[in-house]
């Protein structure tokens, strides 16, 4: 198998067939993502029940997404169907889910069709981002703890007709999470932020304003290029990334064309258990 490493950030693309992939091979791609955080694969052909069985090599999948589009024999599969029609909701910097007690471990994202140009995605290393600060703001960063919630779904709950009850009752499902603004990997045991711009909404025990500031102090340091990787889709093209140390963020500068995604979501990553 080999591996060619894309940026000095993270990233990496692979040549393996993951429709007919072994033990062996799945702990070959498992072991990669844990060097480079994300890794991408060309010209593959998996059927949504082997999109499936790829994922089960890694861990347990996750129930339906709480929003998205469901893949009608599969629902564990999201589907990211977008155009003029649907605009996606995508293009900002998220880890997913981070509203839940136990984020996902790990997504597989298929393209079954992207535009001829534009629609690329971009992930971030956390664990950079963090090496990167300095000393005294990751001692103090260290101690604090933040609130996530569904953030910006809450527009998908609301929907054309502002219906406030089941944006009320999405809020009230999903919940709202505390986590570490500093994590730490279960496996590779590196630290990294852990704050995003989709559900992170205030630091504990600080003021509104001073959380602001603060959490956009963070935002600004992750957006920094040089802790990015950035992946131009081709049809068939397949990315995996490990969503507890990185974050990811996809263009929307394709409308009004079509673009189609098919998702998987790995809860838990039975390794590190």
């Amino acid at each position: 198998m080999k591996v060619e490493r894309l940026t000095p950030a993270l990233g990496a693309e692979i040549n393996i067939d993951l429709g007919h992939i072994t033990a062996d091979g799945a702990q070959a791609v498992y072991d990669a993502l844990m060097t480079h955080q994300v890794v991408f694969f060309r010209d593959q052909q998996m059927t949504p029940a082997q999109h499936i069985e790829l994922a089960k090599h890694f861990g347990e999948i996750d129930v339906p997404h709480p929003v998205y589009q469901k893949h009608p024999e599969i629902p564990a599969i999201t589907i990211l169907e977008n155009d003029a029609n649907r605009p996606p909701d995508t293009n900002d910097w998220h880890k997913d889910l981070t509203f839940r007690e136990s984020p996902p471990f790990m997504s597989i994202l298929y393209a079954k069709k992207v535009p001829v140009t534009g629609g690329d995605t971009l992930w971030a290393n956390m664990a950079l981002a963090y090496d990167n600060l300095a000393p005294h703001m990751q001692e103090m960063l260290g101690t604090l703890d933040a609130v996530h919630d569904i953030g910006c779904f809450r527009n998908d709950y609301l929907g054309m007709e502002s219906n406030i009850q089941a944006m009320n009752e999405g809020v009230y499902s999903n919940g709202a999470w505390v986590h570490p603004v500093i994590g730490t990997h279960p496996v590779t045991g590196d630290k990294y932020i852990n704050v995003n711009r989709s559900f992170t909404q205030h630091i504990v025990g600080m003021l509104k304003a001073e959380s602001d500031r603060l959490l956009e102090y963070l935002y600004s340091h992750i957006d920094q290029p040089e802790h990015q990787v950035r992946f131009r889709w081709r049809d068939n093209s397949v990315a995996i990334w490990d969503n507890r140390v990185t974050q990811h963020y996809a263009l929307a500068d394709y409308l009004p064309d079509y673009r189609c995604m098919n998702r998987v979501t790995v809860n838990s990553d039975r390794r590190a258990a």
